[in-house]
């Protein structure tokens, strides 16, 4: 098969590859239908996660159809189309059990395109098929049900949730990229008074206006005195950092209200200064995370409700076999204008509803 393989730091190259094989009876095989790139292959690409060996096929995210379960498998079987969870989670550490799948010490935890190869491929090996594959519905297309992989819960849990985001909150979003979009709208769900979405780039803030922004700023232009203006210079309540570098946080930490919290999603190459002689008599509660997909199957019935405004995050799509071009895409999007490419999206034909 072909698959996006990992050669070191700013080389990777789509490729002949050998097919994946069922090696546990809780592995499943899935013929991959969509695919996307996230902002952490990207970090991979550039060297900031060096667990990553060269040969790795790359990416965590995926929309296709189980082709062959191990004899253990029970919850899917061959024919099904599924989600393929960017976390797997054995369900029997320590950890699984408190339903800190990201943590996962039994051979789970994010590994695909991390510690083993991943979704950028014709098929793909998932362990723990049970617990780390979800039925997808059919009335949820490919390009869209691919955006709940990853992005959609990573958001909600680590932003929105450890943010602990309330009605009638000031929400300020710093990084309207993919993950500060669903950002924005996943803390709409929760009726704050007014959402602020701070980005470099017009095209994401004009973006993050469409999703539900009552605000923008430019990162350039003081957002911290727009926040103060807005809070009669309390601060934002939730602050959400979604870039990952460190003047993106430190910019967070100034920007929030004492008592406020503020929610680190962004993956960090490098170190942050943390400003304790500032911070310390200021109450602030500061959270940092690696999803836990426990949200999946709740934020699959809001997609298949029509509840989340997943396509409109989808920019670009490509066929599987032009991935190099994908990346260069969403790599470039200060140029591009991508927000989430969507590689192989499945092709599914209108079914007629008979009037009643």
């Amino acid at each position: 098969m072909k698959g996006f393989v990992f050669h070191g730091p700013g080389q990777a190259s789509w490729q002949d590859v050998p097919d994946p094989a069922v090696k546990e009876p809780t592995d499943a095989i899935v013929q991959v239908g969509a695919v996307t790139i996230c902002g952490t292959d990207l970090h991979i690409l550039k060297g900031d996660v060096p667990e990553v060996r060269p040969g790795t096929v790359l990416g965590h995210e995926a929309v296709g159809e189980i082709v062959e379960v191990g004899g253990d498998v029970r919850t899917v079987r061959p024919g099904d189309r599924v989600l393929v969870s960017c976390i797997t989670s054995c369900g029997r550490c320590r950890f699984c059990r408190d339903g800190s799948y990201g943590q996962c010490r039994g051979g789970g935890g994010w590994i695909l395109g991390h510690l083993v190869d991943g979704t950028q491929a014709e098929y793909v090996r998932v362990p723990h098929a049970d617990l780390s594959v979800h039925p997808l519905s059919a009335s949820v297309p490919g390009q869209d049900a691919v955006l709940l992989a990853d992005i959609f819960p990573t958001s909600y849990e680590v932003g929105v949730l450890n943010g602990q985001v309330r009605p009638g909150d000031t929400v300020a979003i710093v990084g309207a990229g993919p993950i500060g979009l669903a950002a924005i709208a996943t803390a709409r769900l929760f009726a704050p008074e007014r959402i602020i979405s701070v980005d470099l780039a017009p095209a994401r803030l004009a973006a993050a206006h469409r999703l539900g922004a009552d605000a923008v700023a430019d990162a350039h232009e003081d957002p911290g005195q727009l926040v103060a203006d807005l809070t009669d210079g309390l601060g934002a309540d939730v602050v959400i950092e979604a870039v990952g570098v460190p003047e993106s946080f430190e910019l967070c930490t100034r920007m929030v209200r004492p008592g406020g919290h503020v929610a680190n999603v962004g993956v960090h190459g490098g170190p942050a200064t943390l400003h304790l002689e500032e911070l310390w008599i200021r109450n602030v509660t500061i959270t940092t995370g690696l999803v836990d997909t426990y949200s999946t199957p709740t934020l699959l019935r809001m997609a298949a409700a029509g509840r989340l405004p997943t396509g409109q995050l989808v920019t670009h799509t490509f066929p599987l076999d032009h991935m190099e071009e994908a990346y260069e895409v969403f790599a470039g999007a200060a140029d591009t204008g991508a927000l989430k490419v969507v590689l192989g999206p499945e092709q599914h034909a209108e079914v007629a509803v008979p009037a009643a």
